[in-house]
């Protein structure tokens, strides 16, 4: 199994900065390597009892380069639910999370 990262762009009021900054990066990267379906970043906002949510980010295995740039930690593959796309192909879906009935 490969290794997913994950890191927390803060709070939802806060995240769509360094959002933004992993959407540039990844952009410039995902270019580079020939647009490769398995390369995405998804978020979720995660509240988890707490008052205001935290936006985490996923970075999939094939974008570990860039998710070590962002200083995120290995974490397990997130369950599919709640999950958005903020780069790389929407055929990420279907490679990543077979699982996941469209």
């Amino acid at each position: 199994m490969q290794t997913w990262y994950s890191v927390s762009l803060g709070d939802g009021m806060l995240a769509p900065s360094p959002a933004a900054e992993i959407e540039t990066s990844f952009t410039k990267l995902f270019n580079a390597h020939g647009k490769p379906i398995e390369m995405a970043v998804f978020t979720r906002a995660e509240s988890e009892g707490r008052l205001h949510c935290e936006v985490i980010a996923y970075f999939s295995p094939a974008a570990a380069t860039l998710a070590e740039s962002f200083d995120a930690e290995p974490c397990a593959k997130p369950s599919h639910t709640g999950l958005g796309l903020l780069a790389g192909d929407p055929q990420a879906w279907t490679v990543l999370f077979p699982e996941k009935e469209n």
